[in-house]
């Protein structure tokens, strides 16, 4: 059975989504891609054939079944190593549609292109050294992106300076590395490249440098993946009215009756350049009714499981004894909590208790939909407002964060080795492990069943 890692093959897939459309691209990669675009594609005009035409220009001509026309398009030939999977690529044009776009795809198949498997054009360009391993899960992230934020974060100028600094940081460990063993294997000659003096500041300054870069994780991670949030509080104070104003529609039923949301609501929205992984509950309260009781029961398990809690609170009357239940349940909770005193258009009663609980607390009225400062607050809490995204080089990945905070913890105990007179070849040692570490961190060294798994989340065509 052919495998995502038997190379040798040409592939081909639909690289635009499916469905009705202008126009629907069919890429091929590999190294018969050129000789099975000229068995499917006949250039109009009596014009060389794909293989022999300029790179990357547009050839116009007859897209083939068996020898008979089934469309019209345009074919661009790329060249290996100048093309995005680093192999020989040919992308065809052709008119938009599911039949169409189907038969064009089984067409290149029968000139002898394999199907691609999902992310394996990107597999092969990471493999081909066109892209780095950080850079394709950032590409990852692009085609996940549901706001400016996360595309600023995907974009390409965003990869390549965090490839950028990731290399810088790599070269840096290496000369260290060099001059510890210089020191070592000559210690009577001058034959390294810094003192010891000169070696203890690189070091210092590699730690802070490391330490800048490892603070962006929490932007990165958030911005990346979202904030898992739960939106909890007694019977109707405004729990599902706050959902729908998030989602920017009527999601969640909103009546006055007490218990209306029994079950679980969920989706994924952005608050300002925040995606929250939102849940609407329900009611906190007991009750009699079994099936409103299974309900309270999964607030309370999600609650726990949350990062950021939205407390709702009905501003507009006193609080009841259901709400300083909810306060005393949400002390020393380990997800940040944000107090929302909803319906501020009905008046405001005392909060005081509120205010003395949380120390972040927002008005609004989610019948008025004024969201801003809750936005704010928000991302006061998740980001850090001096990085700038798209613009600095941010760590976004769980498993490129872990491996930098590795190497990290290897770089200071190689300083503090130093600093302590502790022998040279214990520190080298030390060193040469962090060097592993940011190479792990940046896709240089990593394991064939993280990059299986990194891939596996990209969509066929990619």
């Amino acid at each position: 059975m052919t495998t995502m890692t038997d190379f040798s093959r040409t592939i081909a897939a639909i690289a635009t989504p499916p469905g009705k459309g202008g126009v629907a691209v069919i890429r091929i990669s590999g190294a018969d891609a050129f000789r099975v675009a000229d068995k499917c594609f006949l250039p109009a005009y009596g014009e060389e054939p794909l293989s022999k035409r300029p790179p990357r220009s547009a050839v116009r001509g007859d897209i083939l079944m068996d020898g008979e026309k089934i469309d019209d398009g345009l074919a661009f030939c790329f060249p290996a190593p100048h093309s995005y999977t680093g192999e020989n690529t040919v992308e065809i044009s052709c008119h938009g549609g599911l039949l169409i776009t189907r038969t064009v795809l089984e067409a290149v198949l029968a000139a002898g292109a394999s199907l691609a498997e999902a992310g394996e054009f990107t597999r092969r360009a990471y493999l081909n050294g066109t892209l780095t391993l950080t850079e394709a899960e950032a590409i990852g992230n692009l085609l996940e992106a549901t706001n400016l934020s996360q595309i600023r974060l995907a974009s390409r100028e965003s990869r390549n300076r965090l490839s950028r600094t990731l290399a810088e940081l790599h070269d840096e460990i290496v000369l260290l590395v060099s001059t510890l063993y210089a020191n070592i294997d000559y210690p009577e000659e001058d034959l390294a490249d810094l003192t010891n003096e000169e070696l203890t500041a690189r070091l210092s300054a590699l730690s802070e440098r490391m330490e800048a870069l490892r603070k962006t994780y929490r932007t990165g991670r958030t911005i990346a993946a979202g904030v898992s949030t739960v939106i909890c509080g007694r019977p109707n104070v405004g729990k599902s009215s706050l959902y729908n104003l998030l989602c920017c529609e009527d999601v969640a039923i909103v009546t006055e009756i007490a218990g209306t949301t029994r079950d679980l609501l969920e989706r994924t929205v952005s608050l300002g350049d925040i995606p929250l992984r939102l849940c609407d509950t329900a009611g906190l309260r007991d009750t009699d009714d079994r099936v409103e009781q299974i309900g309270v029961e999964r607030t309370r398990a999600r609650i726990e499981e949350s990062e950021l809690v939205l407390a709702v609170f009905d501003s507009s009357v006193p609080l009841t004894e259901e709400d300083r239940r909810l306060i005393a349940s949400l002390r020393g909770a380990s997800a940040a909590v944000i107090a929302v005193l909803n319906k501020t258009d009905l008046g405001q009663a005392d909060m005081t208790e509120v205010y003395a609980a949380f120390p972040h607390v927002v008005s609004l009225s989610a019948k008025e939909g004024n969201s801003g400062a809750l936005a704010e607050t928000v991302a006061d809490l998740f980001t850090d407002g001096n990085i700038r995204v798209g613009q600095d080089a941010i760590l976004f990945g769980v498993r490129q964060y872990a491996a930098f905070s590795r190497a990290l913890e290897l770089v200071n105990s190689t300083l503090s080795a130093l600093r302590e007179g502790i022998p040279a070849d214990v520190a080298a040692s030390e060193l040469e492990l962090a060097l592993g570490a940011l190479s792990e961190s940046d896709g240089r060294a990593v394991s064939e069943e993280i990059v299986d798994s990194i891939f596996s989340h990209f969509c066929i065509g990619k």
